[in-house]
């Protein structure tokens, strides 16, 4: 199979309406003239500029939210549904104003934006609802001589710290849940993408969420900032998404103080087509589990797996999708693939091609940046990678598709386990005992069965291994933010 194209294509321009939409809500949330730059990753041009909080800021952001808390901790779940919903309403109605503003300030096409938007404000309204579901029971001892009541209490002042990658989505994830249980927050967004999160949190206060109970804190002192705050009593949780060596360093700090601690960390997902897929819906899955954010995603499709008997017509199939890829501003209509974060992602994409193909892997499209200021990279297909090369052996983070081939279902399990990962994993096969089977031998957290996109506000969300531990999502994600506590009755005996 031949290289379909190696010349690239010109970048497609942002729509002037579409940039001064983006750069009308960056107006509207009234940052300072000077501190941390924010850069738009497709033209390189500095677009805001957001507080560079020192140690003494965060910390008073802590008593703040904190004070806030005891408040909010005795309000009633009513109240607190109500002011999520309204929340979640203020979200909708400012869906283009968000999809834009993520847009400008992480690169990701509208399209995909305005899907983020709509996952994000879903975990606001999950939690709505969950808020007024508590749980808790009632039983006997069985000795007869009591009963016990057990009921969950806000766990404190949580610490929440986010990825540039979805910068509403995993705001949301992890402020709902922790407002739904009655606990106040402190949130570190990443300086790469923090607009998104100062304007969620001005729609949030718009829409009756105590001002004092949700601090926003910027800072380029991250160090400083986590090991202050993490080591302040008053903070009883702490939620982390990221990379698995920042994990660790957390999880030392907050070991400390014995803090609740949700952690969700890297990926090195596997997507195993088996010969029995059908082959259109193979593809279409794997194109969005790759190139879903531009491949920036920590279950992104990483290590794709395609059984010898229909590996020939599924990269064939997939290379000529990848290649019909529209690269560009994600302030267009037209563009499928964005910007990357910052030049270093486009160095690390040229640098695992380069890598590959010198260790025997096959380039058929892509595999080269452009002359431009911003960070983009062509979408990339490479066939017969081999298992010692930098591209099968890390969290890719771009849009790369790295195909290996395999022969037996033992085989491609041995070998999609054999990382010390485990958030995601993709089978694809139209034989249902296969599916189920595979997906138990699994080691991951997260199962795209048929389909490359699995996250959804109702799911358990989290991984196994070094992929990190506790779940986002679902009514398992609200129990990260509440104690479990029993009351013991006595029972007097009765004649």
């Amino acid at each position: 199979m031949s290289l379909i194209s190696d010349v690239a294509a010109p970048l497609i321009e942002a729509d002037s309406a579409s940039l001064k939409h983006a750069d009308a809500v960056i107006q509207s949330i009234g940052l300072p003239s000077s501190g941390i730059a924010v850069q738009d990753p497709a033209t390189g041009e500095t677009i805001a500029h957001v507080p560079d909080a020192d140690v003494e800021a965060a910390l008073e952001a802590v008593a703040t939210a904190d004070k806030a808390g005891t408040a909010w901790a005795k309000s009633s779940l009513r109240q607190r549904a109500d002011v999520l919903h309204a929340w979640y309403a203020k979200l909708v109605e400012h869906t283009e104003d968000l999809a834009h503003l993520i847009s400008r300030e992480m690169g990701k096409p509208l399209a995909e934006a305005r899907g983020e938007v709509k996952y994000g404000t879903d975990f606001v309204r999950w939690y709505a609802e969950e808020a007024v579901r508590p749980a808790g029971n009632f039983r006997e001892t069985p000795d007869g001589g009591a009963s016990l009541l057990t009921r969950r209490s806000p766990v404190g002042l949580a610490v929440l710290i986010t990825p540039w990658n979805f910068p509403l989505a995993m705001a949301t994830r992890k402020i709902a849940p922790a407002l739904a249980a009655g606990c106040p927050v402190v949130i570190k967004p990443a300086t790469l993408t923090p607009l998104t999160t100062y304007f969620a949190v001005q729609l949030a206060i718009e829409a009756g969420v105590p001002e004092e109970l949700i601090q926003v804190i910027t800072t380029s002192k991250s160090g400083a900032f986590s090991e202050a705050v993490l080591l302040d009593p008053r903070v009883r949780k702490v939620s982390f998404t990221g990379s698995t060596p920042v994990g660790r360093q957390l999880l030392k700090l907050a070991s400390q103080n014995v803090l609740r601690s949700s952690m969700e960390l890297g990926g090195n997902a596997p997507l195993i087509v088996f010969n029995d897929a059908d082959l259109q819906r193979a593809v279409d899955g794997t194109f969005a589990a790759k190139l879903r954010n531009g491949g920036q995603s920590c279950i992104g499709a990483n290590r794709i797996y395609v059984q010898d008997e229909i590996a020939d017509d599924f990269v064939a199939a997939l290379t000529e999708r990848f290649a019909q890829v529209a690269v560009g501003s994600g302030l267009a209509q037209q563009t499928g693939l964005g910007a990357l974060i910052d030049n270093r992602a486009v160095a690390q994409m040229q640098a695992y091609t380069q890598n590959a193909v010198a260790l025997g892997a096959t380039l058929l499209t892509g595999g080269h940046g452009y002359d431009s200021a911003g960070n983009f990279f062509a979408p990339t297909v490479l066939d017969r990678v081999t298992e010692d090369s930098d591209v099968a052996q890390s969290e890719i983070f771009g849009p790369i598709a790295a195909i290996q081939r395999f022969s037996s279902e033992a085989e491609v399990i041995d070998r999609a386990n054999a990382t010390e990962f485990g958030l995601a994993g993709y089978v694809f096969t139209e034989n249902l005992d296969r599916a189920l089977n595979v997906a138990d031998s699994l080691q991951t957290g997260i199962i795209g069965i048929n389909q490359g996109v699995p996250s959804n506000a109702a799911a358990p969300f989290g991984g196994v291994k070094q992929s990190g531990l506790g779940r986002e999502g679902s009514a398992e994600g609200l129990e990260e933010y509440e104690n479990i506590r029993f009351y013991n009755v006595a029972r007097r005996a009765t004649a």
